[in-house]
């Protein structure tokens, strides 16, 4: 516990360049990441039935919106979380054009839809590392959310990052969950397994 203080407090220190770093980023290089990454061959996703679990992109983090079309469009539906304090988030379904409503952190939401199980979710992040470890925003929304899906069935964790948010090494808490894979414009990276 004492080291995972010490290890939040790391964290914390990287999150301030890792905002800044992100907010560097351009317009039309956000749109064309966007671009490339909802063009990207998608193999390792052939779960079934074929819920996405998604998020609604805000400020400067990954646009999901072209891939989340793409995906809807092969046939996924795609559930968008709603965040209550200290559980697991819930993910319900949404379709493109249907009303949303600002939740706690100011983050559209469905307003109504149906409760669904992901099999693979997508996950915003500040930082990544090529082991797929994410730098959160701290909340532990994810971590709460993916230790409840896992403990389930089996769901693919997708983490959508742009080059730039790459570092040598993310700390890692004991309760951190790690990604499967991270998209960036440069490619797919598979996560490494840790022992």
């Amino acid at each position: 516990m004492e080291l995972d203080l010490q290890i939040e407090t790391q964290k914390q220190m990287m999150r301030t360049d890792a905002r800044s770093r992100r907010r560097s980023i351009t317009a039309d290089a956000m749109e064309d990441a966007a671009t490339r990454v909802a063009g990207m061959d998608l193999g390792f996703l052939d779960s079934s039935p074929k819920i996405l679990g998604a998020y609604f992109p805000v400020r400067s983090e990954f646009d999901c919106l072209p891939l989340l079309r793409r995906m809807a469009d092969g046939g996924w539906r795609i559930a968008l979380p709603v965040v209550k304090p200290n559980v697991p988030l819930e993910y319900h379904e949404w379709k493109f054009g249907a009303p949303m409503e600002n939740g706690p952190f100011g983050i559209p939401e469905p307003v109504d839809g149906e409760l669904l199980l992901p099999t693979a979710v997508l996950i915003p992040l500040l930082a990544f590392d090529r082991q797929c470890f994410r730098l959160g925003y701290g909340g532990g929304h994810y971590d709460r959310t993916l230790e409840a899906l896992r403990a389930q069935h089996k769901v693919i964790a997708i983490g959508l990052a742009f080059d730039i948010q790459e570092v040598a090494e993310v700390p890692v808490c004991s309760y951190d969950q790690q990604l499967d894979w991270i998209l960036t414009p440069s490619g797919a990276i598979p996560a490494k397994q840790t022992a």
